[in-house]
């Protein structure tokens, strides 16, 4: 596998007027517009460098001949959601979890999901060889503004699910946007469908105030306690780009990404009498527990969310995700997308009538560890090939990385595409096992890291 050297699993980021430059942004942009020769929508998220890396981008597109429309700051699928209805091309600026001195361009095609392989190496040989297309003074594109992108995107969300029943189950909300592109959908959404809401770091800041962009259960401590003590049905946080969605369960716990994912995929099935579901070979074997419960099948893809997304629609699927709070409805946005996986959860609560951490308690159980282990890039596939000849009496599946399936449970040791590191990730029915098979997967890396 050809490692490209300016993109990563969804997009380009980078440290802001380290390597993100503004001219390393336009150009980036020239080269993107070149291809698309079209109209192209641009968006971003609340970082402090947003503004400048924009009108980088802007130059760029204009520069190659494109008609640029600019929707402002807003999540990453409101601009898939407006490429995909309206546009032929978009760019986000936002580097989605990362800290805020990092920023970033993720690209999309017409259908509004992240660009092609393929065309990621176009742009990355047009950037490294200086071609990218500058036309003349009389090819200039223009550039507009379309405000009016969040109202219809929420007022869309709002559509797909079960207002009355949501107003009726009179549920109490604690909204976390970590200063990011949520804080202009998720509270408004939320009180359109009813709910009563308190609204915690919904200021859009790029210096992230209240907490780091990544909603992990250590930042978010602090939503913890307001859910627990405001007596509220369940917390929300979302990342910087408003993309991801993960709850908080009304005694205050962190529910794990995964567990959502299930929840939301059961509730799907039924409405829809089944349907075919795609995910990652690094997902819980509860999705495909739920999934011959209720009449669905399960297509498995190498981990990215991309991936995942631009299955769902070649297999026309009904829905699918990731174990990180990233759930794709692609009748709406071929993305991740965070406003509707809130909108869907908030309706399960209220439709069933059942507290979240209930709802969460229904489903299959499995414990989940996840373990990490340095290793050089320049070694990796040589490691991974061992691990899969040391492995050979087990059932394996080599669709990214190595994924090992024994009675016990599974483990998957994957290189990362960003880091010298390999991750191991393990499932099982009991905690002991899962973490048992987590360390055997880095054992099996430190053993064929030896020449």
């Amino acid at each position: 596998m050809t490692m490209k050297r300016l993109f990563g699993t969804f997009g380009v980021r980078r440290i802001v007027n380290q390597e993100l430059t503004p001219e390393f942004a336009s150009k980036l942009a020239a080269a993107y517009g070149t291809i698309i020769k079209g109209t192209v929508a641009v968006g971003g998220d609340p970082r402090t460098s947003t503004e400048m890396i924009k009108h980088s981008v802007i130059a760029g597109l204009l520069s190659s001949s494109c008609k640029v429309i600019d929707l402002g700051i807003l999540p990453t699928p409101a601009v898939q959601f407006a490429v995909r209805n309206y546009y032929d091309g978009g760019v986000m600026i936002t580097a989605s979890h990362n800290p805020p001195k990092y920023n970033g361009l993720k690209f999309v095609d017409q259908d509004g999901i992240g660009i092609h392989n393929e065309m990621e190496e176009k742009i990355e040989d047009m950037y490294f060889n200086e071609n990218p297309d500058r036309v003349s003074w009389n090819e200039i594109g223009e550039v507009f503004e379309n405000h009016g992108i969040i109202d219809e995107y929420i007022e869309n969300v709002f559509d797909r699910v079960d207002s009355d029943a949501i107003k009726k189950a009179k549920l109490k909300v604690i909204v976390d946007c970590g200063s990011g592109a949520a804080c202009f959908t998720t509270p408004y959404l939320l009180r359109k469908l009813g709910c009563e809401v308190t609204t915690m770091n919904c200021q859009p800041d790029g210096f992230f105030p209240g907490r780091n962009p990544e909603p992990t259960s250590e930042n978010l401590e602090e939503l913890k306690e307001v859910v627990k003590s405001t007596n509220a049905d369940l917390g929300i946080a979302h990342d910087g780009d408003a993309d991801r969605t993960i709850c908080i369960d009304e005694n205050g716990n962190f529910v794990f990404g995964d567990k959502t994912f299930a929840l939301v995929e059961k509730y799907m099935l039924i409405e829809n009498g089944g349907g075919t579901i795609v995910t990652t070979v690094a997902t819980s074997a509860a999705i495909y527990d739920i999934a011959e419960e209720y009449k669905g099948e399960v297509i498995a893809t190498r981990v990215g969310d991309l991936l995942v997304a631009r299955e769902l629609k070649d297999s026309k699927g009904l829905f699918g995700g990731e174990e990180n709070g990233g759930l794709i409805f692609p009748d709406f946005v071929y993305g991740r997308d965070a406003a509707l996986s809130t909108a869907k959860i908030v309706e399960i609560i209220a439709k069933e009538n059942k507290s979240l951490s209930e709802l969460i308690e229904e489903l299959p159980k499995y414990y989940s560890a996840k373990l990490k282990v340095e290793c050089p890039d320049n070694l990796k596939t040589d490691v991974l090939e061992k691990i899969v000849e040391a492995t050979c009496e087990y059932e394996v599946d080599t669709k990214d990385g190595v994924k090992i399936l024994t009675d016990e449970g599974w483990v998957i040791i994957r290189p990362s595409g960003t880091e010298p590191i390999f991750r191991c990730f393990a499932e099982a029915e009991n905690e002991e096992d899962a973490n048992k098979m987590a360390e055997w997967g880095i054992s099996l890396v430190k053993e064929n890291l030896e020449p």
